[in-house]
């Protein structure tokens, strides 16, 4: 692995963990745990012993409080190991425990973000369901007053980590089913998993990540206490919203992990290959496609470590964040089809391993917010911006 002269050497050196991690432990058991669709679950313990599970977390809550470019530098290498190993870790640093950090109170993340960042609980999300995706304001599961409590009741479609997590943060209905007040009547909520009423439902066959638990959760007169109300009752959208940023980047560093796995299968293959008597990478036609490959992934990774560096300098936003994912994400789908064309045929095939980084590669630019809403965040932020300077 090439050393990365943008990173510190204490982040070279996690980068250089995570990379070796994946190395030894990911992808020999990758196309075993795709093919069987069979949860990741032997490596989650050796993810929380290197502290991979509360890179993001302060130390006071038994996080490591190592950065967003320091954590994207190792989520990068676990996606290039495997990727659905990386979107588990992903959605329980970026959102969970993050929603907690920044609205939880302090008792909310003394119970929960300790055990988190060490890895002994694991976190989910669920926002969407069948009829709210990109609309995610026209959400219908609910939560009504029950004392000084709350009985939940609904479904939610496709959460990652549904299943093996142990705390879901859920975004549910609170305003009154006559008054409904769209993104400003819902509520966030931290829901143990073994709570009675929590139902796990179908696990998704998808075409990638299919290692990754993706499920529906139905919330049948689940009862909650007044504890597990996330801040205020009616910012939960406001919240889940603000907290995508992370998740954003998050799914930003799993799509170059992807591309970089697939540019190196290429230009290994491109070496070994011979047609016409001589390696393929010696044709001009195939030697411009490496090319491009290669500067796109790079070109990613570049502006995946800008947005990082300005959430890290307190000057987060949702432009680079959006511009970041929306790139990285489209670059992976684009270099994971090309990887397949230098492979030829052999790309098609199983026994190659591009067709899986393509499968994997296709889901970045749909979930945390589909490449359309990434467009429509960067233009609204355009003309803000274009707004505030008058």
């Amino acid at each position: 692995m090439n050393r990365d002269f943008t990173l510190t050497e204490e982040q070279e050196q996690i980068r250089e963990l995570a990379r070796d991690f994946a190395e030894r432990e990911l992808r020999p058991r990758a196309v075993e745990w795709d093919e069987k669709q069979a949860f990741h679950s032997e490596v989650m313990p050796m993810l929380a012993e290197l502290g991979f599970l509360g890179m993001l977390l302060p130390e006071e809550y038994d996080g490591l409080d190592l950065g967003m470019l320091t954590y994207l530098a190792a989520l990068e290498q676990i996606s290039w190991g495997d990727a659905s190993v990386a979107i588990t870790l992903s959605v329980h640093n970026s959102l969970p425990t993050q929603m907690i950090l920044k609205y939880g109170s302090e008792e909310q993340r003394r119970k929960w973000l300790p055990a988190m960042a060490r890895g002994e609980l694991l976190g989910a999300f669920a926002l969407s369901e069948a009829g709210a995706g990109s609309d995610a304001a026209s959400l219908k599961a609910r939560a009504e007053r029950d004392g000084d409590g709350w009985v939940v009741n609904g479904e939610k479609m496709w959460v990652t980590n549904g299943s093996a997590a142990n705390v879901l943060l859920v975004m549910v209905r609170t305003d009154a089913p006559g008054e409904r007040r769209g993104a400003h009547g819902i509520g966030a909520f931290i829901v143990p998993t073994d709570t009675p009423g929590y139902e796990v439902g179908k696990k998704e066959d998808k075409t990638g990540l299919r290692s990754s638990e993706t499920v529906s959760v139905a919330f049948n007169d689940m009862r909650l206490g007044p504890e597990a109300l996330l801040g205020e009752p009616d910012k939960g959208l406001i919240y889940a919203l603000s907290s995508l940023e992370g998740g954003r980047m998050g799914v930003g560093a799993q799509a170059v992990g992807i591309a970089q796995a697939a540019l190196e299968h290429a230009v290994a293959y491109a070496g070994e290959r011979e047609q016409f008597g001589q390696p393929i990478k010696d044709f001009e036609g195939l030697a411009f496609k490496l090319a491009d490959m290669a500067t796109r992934v790079e070109a990613s990774r570049g502006l995946l470590h800008k947005a990082a560096r300005a959430w890290d300098g307190g000057q987060a936003g949702m432009k680079l964040s959006s511009m970041a994912k929306l790139f990285c994400s489209e670059t992976a789908v684009w270099v994971t089809s090309q990887a397949i064309n230098i492979f030829g045929g052999y790309g098609f095939m199983r026994d190659y391993p591009v067709e899986k980084l393509f499968r994997d590669a296709k889901v970045t630019e749909i979930y945390e917010g589909t490449s359309e809403i990434q467009r429509l965040v960067i233009a609204r932020s355009l003309y803000e911006e274009r707004a505030a300077k008058g």
